[in-house]
């Protein structure tokens, strides 16, 4: 049995972002056809479980012109619209948007504020054409440096940094409980 992965969308008149976040996901493939069908399948997490997910999108794509770009985090995707028009939502039919289908505010304009291409920063990464690949197929790409900020982790030290007077730790900036500071006293 597969499950759905977290999906973000935005659009501008003349594209749709899609954003497929699924963490060190394995034999991932995307595929997009023309009239707007959207499919995506991969294995991702300890017990590798499938992810798939199907969207027959508002209106027709051209696959030709539209990227892909596949980090370790997320995969991301810039549909390219056949009309240039503002779709009323992302999905054809009158269903009701599943649960797992978000905006993505850090992307989304409104229609009036719309500035044309070239407003969305997407920190370098590399992207691919669909008309190229005929849909994504093969897993994770060289990308993995060209991800977004919340890839690099940060290790914390051992121990908190600690102000130092006359060789001494100050016991209000010790981030620990009533022991710590009870020993930071016997120590003066």
């Amino acid at each position: 049995m597969s499950r759905h992965p977290e999906l973000k969308w935005a659009e501008r008149a003349d594209k749709v972002y899609i954003t497929v976040l699924l963490p060190d996901s394995k034999n991932a493939k995307v595929n997009l056809e023309p009239e707007g069908v959207f499919t995506f399948s991969a294995n991702a997490g300890a017990d590798n479980n499938l992810y798939e997910l199907k969207l027959d999108l508002h209106d027709k794509v051209n696959v030709e012109e539209s990227k892909i770009s596949v980090g370790v985090r997320n995969i991301v995707c810039v549909l390219e619209k056949v009309e240039k028009v503002w779709w009323k939502k992302l999905l054809r039919g009158d269903g009701k948007t599943p649960h797992y289908i978000k905006v993505d505010w850090d992307k989304w304009v409104d229609e009036d504020e719309d500035n044309g291409p070239g407003d969305v920063d997407f920190g370098g990464m590399d992207f691919s054409s669909f008309g190229n690949m005929g849909g994504m197929d093969g897993g994770m790409d060289d990308s993995e440096n060209s991800s977004d900020d919340e890839e690099q982790e940060v290790t914390k030290p051992a121990e908190p940094d600690r102000k130092m007077v006359d060789g001494n730790a100050k016991p209000e900036e010790q981030g620990g409980g009533d022991s710590e500071k009870k020993e930071a006293d016997a120590s003066t």
